[in-house]
């Protein structure tokens, strides 16, 4: 299966911020949004980091709330792991879990197309394994 059916099922839309934007108001788009990830674009269609929960904690940790003056820029993963419509989940996942990213931007000719989580994988994954199980359920049951 590739990306792009995953981001047929959950939609293109993906929240950015400016590079510029201080931490503190992220962290409230993330609280607002109820999301774990934002894509930091300077335009919002190229990709210059990922800022997410997590760098946004080890920021904390590192600089305590001074850190949330910072901007974007300073926190955010860069270079951003990124993938096209056309890859493969299982490569993703391979990455996702290599790379331990858990929010991967999608793009079409270098701009922004969507972003795929470690949650869309996960979901999808889950599903394909109960359709595999009804049909070995509905085999054993009923095998003429």
């Amino acid at each position: 299966m590739q990306v792009s059916i995953l981001l047929q099922a959950k939609g293109s839309e993906v929240v950015t911020v400016g590079p510029d934007a201080p931490t503190a108001e992220v962290v409230g788009v993330l609280a607002e949004r109820r999301i774990g990830a934002v894509v930091v674009s300077g335009d919002g269609r190229h990709v210059d980091g990922v800022l997410s929960e997590r760098d946004v904690v080890t920021a904390l940790a590192g600089h305590g709330a001074d850190a949330l003056a910072e901007p974007a820029r300073r926190w955010m993963s860069s270079p951003a792991v990124t993938c096209e419509p056309d890859t493969t989940v299982e490569w993703l996942m391979a990455t996702m879990t290599e790379r331990r990213v858990r929010h991967v931007p999608v793009l079409v000719d270098g701009e922004l197309a969507g972003l795929v989580s470690i949650g869309d994988v996960v979901k999808d994954h889950v599903s394909a394994l109960e359709a595999e199980t009804q049909v070995l359920h509905d085999y054993i049951a009923n095998p003429y």
